[in-house]
């Protein structure tokens, strides 16, 4: 007589753990299908909902989302306050976004998955702003339970949604308030349904996986993407600081397509979205509070954004690496971006180093000696290899308040865009913030 036992959840997880490594998705995954499905979908019928015949003309006059949008216009007419109703009141809001991989053809597209993208955003209904945490899925994190030390991504494999919700409260100390969580496959189906995304592409990637299907063929430079040269982008692995260099530069990812799900064409898309949402996306929401998110989601300035990674640095134990936070500055990065925490400071001199492509020479000198005028000393500057412009904060005195009222006394601070908070300074030591100027 054979006997059987029984493979546990966390048994069966680890077993499949070393065959099932492939980057199937990343931190930009979710924030994309999340922004189109909830925010950008949304925001753009808001676009054009004081329009009735618009409405009539695209959806019927007697259609559900003509008849739910035009109500809603209606009763939240005053764009200068946030439409954001009761059950949420002002209170800050914590929306935790998971991006789930397939465990094959066939299978449940939930049930045992892993969660490799993870992104906490902050919804603040006063000051009508938005904040994006992302948290590396190789992040060693403690699982609830006699689970013991897992990375972070192994928790919804193992335990589900319920686990996944209490690792990164217990982790991080904050309350989750709301999840929605993607499938993979929805990202290929949204694109499709979008006819491409305009990206560019930072550098020439070549890649062929026969097995897993995968073949990557794209060039340095401006494109449009169809969905399957999308995905190739999103699973690119050879970077040199792995799943964190994807992060980094996927993050960009999101402002193509801001841009894609704002043009006017896109509303007609609208029920085929709806449609795809329906199939590969699980939320504790109901329809009424997406309707509040997205109202207060019209308020939003793309350009606005705070986001972060939580900081920390890869260590590998035998066949497994791992991403350790550092305890100090990710407790910084919560206060900051979840809490809101506001810093007094009489702080005047700032000092800052200026990174610039070969192209961007000219501006750079402009914009370091402005700087000067402005009580910025500059104690570094380099030529750099980077792609993209960022203005990143490596100081908790460096608010957006204050790069605000540096953007006005700077003109040319704008090329720079968006604002990222990094309390691991890798560019100068010893400096507030670090300012890029790249091509895009």
């Amino acid at each position: 007589m054979t006997n059987y036992t029984e493979e546990t959840p966390i048994d069966k997880y680890l077993n499949e753990n070393e065959d099932e490594k492939k980057d199937k998705s990343t931190f930009i995954k979710i924030v994309i299908v999340m922004t189109i499905i909830f925010i950008g979908v949304l925001f753009a019928i808001f676009l054009f909902a004081d329009n009735k015949e618009f409405l009539e003309d695209e959806f019927g006059q007697d259609s559900f989302i003509t008849k739910l949008f035009i109500k809603l216009t209606q009763s939240n007419n005053d764009k200068e306050k946030a439409e954001f109703a009761l059950p949420f009141g002002p209170r800050k809001q914590n929306i935790l976004l998971l991006g789930v991989d397939s465990n094959g053809e066939g299978s449940d597209l939930w049930k045992g998955t892993r969660t490799d993208t993870i992104v906490v955003l902050n919804i603040d209904p006063k000051s009508k702003s938005l904040n994006a945490i992302s948290i590396p899925r190789d992040s060693k994190v403690y699982l609830p339970g006699d689970n013991g030390i897992q990375k972070i991504n192994a928790a919804h494999a193992i335990g589900g949604i319920n686990m996944t919700v209490r690792t990164i409260e217990d982790t991080l100390g904050i309350r989750i308030d709301k999840y929605i969580m993607v499938h993979d496959e929805a990202v290929r189906k949204i694109v499709e349904a979008l006819g491409g995304v305009d990206i560019y592409v930072e550098k020439n990637m070549h890649y062929n996986d026969y097995s897993g299907n995968l073949h990557i063929n794209l060039t340095k430079g401006p494109h449009h993407l169809d969905a399957d040269e999308v995905i190739g982008y999103l699973r690119f692995r050879h970077d040199a600081m792995g799943d964190i260099g994807r992060t980094q530069r996927q993050q960009w990812f999101l402002r193509g397509l801001l841009q894609e799900i704002q043009k006017p064409e896109t509303i007609a898309k609208i029920p085929e979205i709806l449609s795809i949402a329906k199939e590969y996306v699980k939320t504790n929401m109901s329809l009424y509070e997406m309707s509040q998110y997205a109202a207060l989601a019209k308020h939003f300035d793309i350009d606005n954004i705070e986001i972060a990674t939580l900081p920390g640095s890869p260590n590998k134990k035998g066949y497994t690496s791992y991403w350790i936070l550092d305890p100090e500055k990710t407790q910084e990065v919560i206060n900051r971006l979840i809490y809101r925490e506001k810093i007094q400071s009489d702080k005047t001199q700032f000092v800052a180093s200026v990174l610039y492509t070969n192209e961007n020479t000219q501006d750079a000198k402009k914009l370091i000696e402005m700087l000067k005028t402005n009580n910025v000393e500059v104690k570094c500057t380099d030529r750099t290899m980077a792609t993209h412009s960022q203005f990143i904060a490596h100081t908790k005195y460096v608010t957006k308040e204050y790069y605000n009222w540096l953007e006005k006394k700077v003109p040319d601070l704008d090329n720079a865009r968006q604002f990222v908070y990094d309390p691991i300074n890798y560019y100068c030591a010893d400096t507030d913030f670090t300012i890029i100027l790249a091509g895009q």
